[in-house]
């Protein structure tokens, strides 16, 4: 029986151009538990039954929109600290992507392995609690559907 080829927590990975226009993307220290989120937005229209009036009504949806959000907590770092405060500040996007380094180095081709694109910092939350770290959570949302990248032939 063939087990799932999993991926570990290291491989899956969130880097942001911390210098617009650099090239060089950089995890953010301390953040240790990130979610990626994609969504379709859907519109639904209710479609009558042309030959028989008193049936109920068909539903039927239709992607509208899509959109990728990503959401990471853990701790606060130092090494962090003065990237997001500023990131967060300037209300500016940066160059964020999103990695799955397992599938960029074992992935057949045509695999999406990255997704990258401009992004907005849209909530930095920090945490305190009497005998723990100060603890942090961010939201991001990219500007428009990220670009992929895929695995070479």
């Amino acid at each position: 029986m063939a087990r799932a080829q999993t991926l570990k927590y290291e491989e899956m990975i969130l880097e942001v151009e911390w210098e617009a226009g650099s090239g060089t993307h950089a995890k953010a220290c301390g953040l240790t538990d990130v979610t990626i989120n994609r969504t379709s937005n859907v519109d639904t229209s209710e479609i009558p039954e042309c030959d028989d009036e008193s049936k109920p009504l068909s539903i039927e949806r239709q992607v509208r929109s899509q959109e990728v959000t990503v959401s990471a907590t853990g701790v606060w770092a130092r090494q962090s600290h003065q990237n997001l405060m500023t990131w967060w500040r300037n209300g500016t996007t940066l160059n964020v992507r999103l990695r799955n380094a397992k599938m960029e180095a074992d992935g057949q081709a045509g695999d999406i392995f990255q997704e990258s694109g401009p992004a907005l910092l849209v909530s930095l939350n920090n945490s305190r609690t009497k005998g723990q770290k100060v603890t942090a959570e961010i939201e991001i949302q990219f500007d428009g559907v990220p670009d992929v990248d895929t695995v070479a032939p």
